[in-house]
């Protein structure tokens, strides 16, 4: 009972928040500021409580011991969100699919380029990435000559095992329609509800690689376009800034960036094009 009593008082002293967003930080720039530290001890207890840590300080030390790398996987893990489904945002894959890939398909048919090259940028459990493979697939409408392939990436070992296994429930796949259910996804009875499994089609379109942002990219480009939503809200100006530059880098000419519906880039200096909220183009 005193052990019990203990650990749901636990504190986060300032001196170890500072620690632990600049360990943070330096690691993979997300800015936990102070408006984050109720987030960061409530998140963060859990996993004190379940490994029987009495402070942060010594959770911490534990963490920076771990020479495998897998517990601090679990404290990015633990401090970022993984909500998302099937089309979140659609008004993305809307653009994307009226807009920018039929011109863009007639364009490199009329090149001789066959081609199409995306990234999905913190790509959390998949569904992000397997939507945009599914709205390719859908556009090239069945035609073989075409080499697709996403990059789908995020900095969390144990989100990304959940994308690559690609099963997911009801909630998370009812934006899709029955016609697209029928050709992408294979119904898979559980005790605990229905799960549905992507299938071979959308997991051959797709590589999937743990990717901190901060370091070296393993991707050339020339990319058509990339999705990074709800990435930039945990970095601060600076961080985006770079993050802006590198991505406009690897994008064709009039490649599309497509962000989050919290995010904006005012105040940074870029080469894009405002299209429309939270898609830009490539000047």
């Amino acid at each position: 009972m005193m052990n019990t009593i203990f650990l749901n008082e636990i504190t986060l002293s300032e001196d170890e928040f500072s620690e632990i967003s600049d360990i943070v930080y330096k690691h993979c720039g997300i800015n936990l500021h102070s408006g984050k530290k109720e987030l960061v001890r409530a998140r963060l207890a859990k996993r004190l409580r379940s490994n029987h840590f009495r402070t942060f300080s010594d959770y911490m030390q534990y963490v920076l011991d771990d020479e495998t790398g897998r517990e601090f996987s679990i404290l990015i893990d633990s401090l970022s969100t993984n909500l998302t489904s099937f089309f979140r945002e659609n008004q993305h894959f809307d653009y994307l699919e009226k807009s920018f890939l039929p011109g863009l398909l007639e364009r490199k048919r009329k090149e001789k380029n066959f081609k199409i090259r995306a990234w999905s940028a913190g790509c959390s459990s998949g569904e992000e990435a397997y939507s945009i493979a599914i709205a390719l697939l859908e556009a090239i409408e069945g035609s073989g000559q075409w080499d697709i392939k996403i990059l789908a990436s995020d900095i969390s070992t144990r989100i990304l095992e959940t994308a690559m296994n690609g099963c997911y429930d009801d909630t998370r796949i009812s934006p899709v329609s029955e016609d697209l259910r029928r050709k992408y996804l294979i119904k898979d009875a559980h005790k605990n509800g229905d799960k549905y499994k992507v299938n071979q089609k959308l997991k051959d379109v797709i590589v999937f690689k743990y990717l901190n942002l901060m370091n070296d990219w393993p991707i050339k480009g020339p990319l058509d376009f990339i999705f990074c939503r709800n990435v930039m809200i945990y970095f601060d100006k600076q961080t985006q800034q770079t993050l802006i530059n590198r991505y406009t880098d690897l994008l064709d000419r009039e490649g599309l960036l497509f962000t989050g519906h919290s995010e904006s880039l005012t105040g940074i200096q870029h080469k894009l094009k405002y299209v429309q909220a939270t898609i830009y183009k490539k000047l």
